[in-house]
This record gives C-alpha cells, structure tokens and sequence, in this order.
C-alpha cells in the first residue's frame, strides 16, 4: 500500500501494485474508425479479387446445339391427326382474282400469282417406295376462305411441283370458314399414301377419311393457310412420314 506524502493515516489510500493507465480523450474513437476502415479495406481487396477472378478465369459456355428443331409430319396420317412439321415459306399470299368454278380447268390458275412459280421452281419432290408418284392420283383443291382465287393459285403452285390437279373452286358452305388450320385433306382409306404425299406440301393440315373409292384427295384450304412449304420442308417432312423413328430424349 502507497500513501502520498502530507496525507494523514487512513484518510487517502491507494491500493494495488501500480497506477491505472489513462487515455487520451478522442482515442477510442480513434480505434473504432481505424476498426472500421481496416475491415472495408479487407472487403474491398476481397471483391475486386473475386471481380479478377471472373474476368480472366471465366470459361466460354458451349454453343448450343441444334437450334433448329424438325418436328416429325403426320399430315394425312390414318385417324386424321394434326400434322407438325417446318414452318410453311410466305411467299406466296391471297392475291388471286375471282375464285374458280367447279369443275373449271387446272391451268385457269398458272396466272394466279408470280409469288405461286416462284415457290414450286425447286426439285420435285422424290416419291419413296411403296407411295404413288405425283401425277398418279388427282388432287381436288377447294377455297374455303374468303380470300378470292386462293384455290386457283394454290392448284397452280401443286401443278408445277408436279401433282395431277382436277377441280378448283369453293368449298361446300359446310366447310366454309369453319377450317381454323391450314387444310383438310379428305381422302378414302386406300389414298392414305396419297394423302401423305399432299399433307407434305402444307404446314398444319388435319386429314380426314370419306368412302370414296378411287385414289383421289380433296384438299379443303383453311383460314390458316398461307402458301406450300419450301419444297426442302417437303421433302424433309415427307421422308419423316415415309420412316417414322423414335426421336425420345431429343429436346428443342
């Protein structure tokens, strides 16, 4: 125990082995502040390795691939299922005047449109075994949209792409603008091939079956419709229709 000289007895005592240590007002905010801007210091030289890090490490993603998905052709399958296959080309519209009567000549529409020649000018489609060719079975086309001459031009466009056409007019009041795909194909049960040959032509067409009995298919253009397929898309859809596989796993 220390008592300071002039201090009586008792009255002031110190006690313990040495004196408390003061600091300097303003010091411990000092310590905090130089707490705080060590530990930004510390996450700002953090960040900008991470930042480094992705830049120069990163790796190129592979490309994906296979962006265009083929989707198989069941255009005038048995039973009438939907077709899906490419995207029909647009080159060629409703522009035609005047719809053909019934009954009348396929050339009336060779005149139709020049968008029509442009789009059948391509190879003729190759016919696989155990399918008719082309001009083997007669092909009926029948408008039943509003837009004036569209089975002409379309009779036109399957004329030169090498399909026998027999008569173009109006469809039934019926059917008419009650067709929301591209077409109906109406066929009897032995023209299913012939069906199949047709349906490659459009995009989205539904197939139908009737008791006709010759090898002939009616082709009933629907509001969905805007010109053939590419003959590329064709013959593309037409060979997965000839030799359906199974295409499990594959995703577009």
């Amino acid at each position: 125990m220390l008592t300071p000289p002039g201090l009586k007895g008792k009255q002031y005592r110190i006690s313990g082995k040495a004196y408390p240590r003061l600091s300097r007002p303003g010091q411990k905010r000092r310590r905090v502040l130089q707490i705080v801007a060590a530990v930004v210091a510390v996450a700002l030289v953090g960040w900008g390795t991470v930042q480094l890090v992705t830049v120069f490490g990163a790796k190129k993603k592979p490309e994906a691939a296979g962006s265009n998905c083929t989707h198989a052709n069941t255009a005038a399958a048995a039973g009438g299922g939907d077709a899906a296959k490419p995207g029909a080309s647009a080159s060629a519209h409703p522009s035609a005047s005047g719809a053909a009567s019934p009954g009348a000549s396929a050339s009336a529409g060779t005149g139709a449109s020049g968008a029509a020649s442009a789009s059948a000018s391509a190879v003729p489609l190759v016919v696989p075994n155990g399918f008719p060719q082309l001009s083997a079975f007669t092909v009926n086309v029948y408008n039943a949209t509003g837009h004036a001459g569209l089975a002409a031009q379309t009779a036109a466009s399957l004329k030169q792409r090498g399909f026998t056409i027999g008569k173009i007019g109006n469809a039934p009041a019926t059917l008419e603008n009650k067709i929301t795909g591209s077409a109906q194909i109406t066929g009897g049960t032995g023209g299913k091939n012939a069906m199949t040959l047709l349906g490659s032509e459009l995009s989205g067409a539904t197939a139908t079956h009737d008791t006709r009995a010759d090898g002939s298919v009616d082709l009933y253009i629907g509001n969905g419709f805007t010109a053939l397929v590419t003959p590329a898309q064709a013959a593309q859809a037409l060979a997965v229709a000839a030799s359906p596989s199974p295409t499990a796993g594959a995703h577009c």
